[in-house]
């Protein structure tokens, strides 16, 4: 297991512990697995639907994960399980239940269908392949997608992998779907604020706005109210659209606008940038915006600023981000003493 990812585990237990994870976020393993499918198991349950993980002879076992078809998930978890340890492989879980006879488990409850929150064109949505915590939730954590060409539809896409994470330390998963026909910057950040206040109200102790792409603008416009948000994670942040512009050099002008009117001194803000992103002309004019004029104005700053070995607008949905990033990302939200580096 790579050192990273035991500190990763490091900062994810005492959280874990706490409040008895259930069998399928439990990171100790399935009951038998030699230490190296304990670790596989350990990133497997930190990873995003479809998913499936085998057991065979010896403790092997074998994992997939991010497949659109669940038999192919159950398949191909099979195979990588039968390359270790033979045809003797079965099934141990599947998406959110343990499958295994044996140790057979599924979650009590399922998430809503919705909580009301939303209108038109818009909704905050709880998202169902995620562990539904409810009235014990830690929290919740709202995540906006982005917003493509031709307008395409991102409505019901899985949020990236590293939000898992924050499922399995206790918080609720929701969706900020948006109509593409009317989602624009300012019209969605409208949308936004109303449903943050309206998911407050719902009882949530603690709130995380994030999102990829406009969704990340989005997350960010929250810090012109104070109490909208506890924390913003903006990864890949871009405008576009009527309410922002595709003129590059124009966007860093917005993202300036942007940042004189936060107004949030208790919110903890991570900003994430990846090299070659087509969608950012100035990485360092960016960059130094939030060191020199938002950390002033927030409670906690922390800048994953073109980490190595990521690139492209796209590098947060890998699951290799989620490796390096998760945990991290969870301790600055969480911790008492936010970490200022990953």
């Amino acid at each position: 297991m790579p050192h990273r990812f035991l500190a990763a585990l490091l900062w994810l237990w005492p959280v874990l512990a706490a409040g008895q994870p259930a069998p399928i976020a439990d990171p100790a393993g399935p009951p038998g697995a030699n230490a190296e499918t304990r670790a596989v198991w350990a990133r497997f349950i930190g990873y995003n639907t479809h998913r499936a993980f085998a057991l065979g002879p010896n403790g092997e076992g074998g994992a997939a994960w991010g497949h659109r078809d669940v038999e192919q998930a159950k398949a191909t978890a099979l195979a990588n399980c039968a390359r270790r340890a033979g045809t003797a492989c079965r099934l141990y879980a599947v998406d959110l239940a343990i499958v295994d006879p044996a140790r057979a488990w599924q979650p009590a409850i399922a998430p809503p269908a919705s909580l009301g929150i939303g209108g038109f064109s818009w909704a905050i949505v709880p998202d169902a392949r995620y562990l539904w915590h409810g009235t014990g939730a830690a929290g919740a954590i709202v995540f906006g997608h982005g917003r493509g060409a031709n307008n395409a539809d991102y409505r019901g896409a899985q949020p990236q992998v590293w939000v898992r994470h924050f499922n399995l330390v206790g918080y609720d998963v929701f969706r900020f779907d948006r109509h593409p026909n009317s989602d624009e910057a300012e019209v969605a950040a409208g949308w936004l604020r109303d449903g943050l206040a309206r998911l407050r109200a719902q009882g949530y102790r603690r709130i995380v706005v994030a999102g990829q792409s406009r969704g990340g603008w989005n997350a960010l416009q929250m810090l012109d109210t104070p109490g909208l948000a506890d924390v913003v994670i903006a990864v890949a942040a871009a405008a576009h659209g009527q309410g922002g512009s595709m003129n590059l050099n124009a966007q860093v002008d917005q993202l300036r606008t942007l940042v004189g009117r936060a107004n949030a001194p208790a919110a903890r803000v991570a900003f994430v940038q990846f090299a070659l992103d087509p969608f950012v002309a100035d990485a360092d004019g960016r960059a130094a915006l939030m060191r020199d004029r938002l950390a002033p104005r927030v409670g906690a700053l922390l800048l994953i600023d073109r980490p190595e070995g990521f690139s492209g607008h796209g590098a947060g949905q890998q699951w290799q981000f989620a490796d390096r990033f998760g945990a991290c990302l969870v301790a600055f939200a969480t911790a008492a003493d936010p970490p200022r580096a990953c």
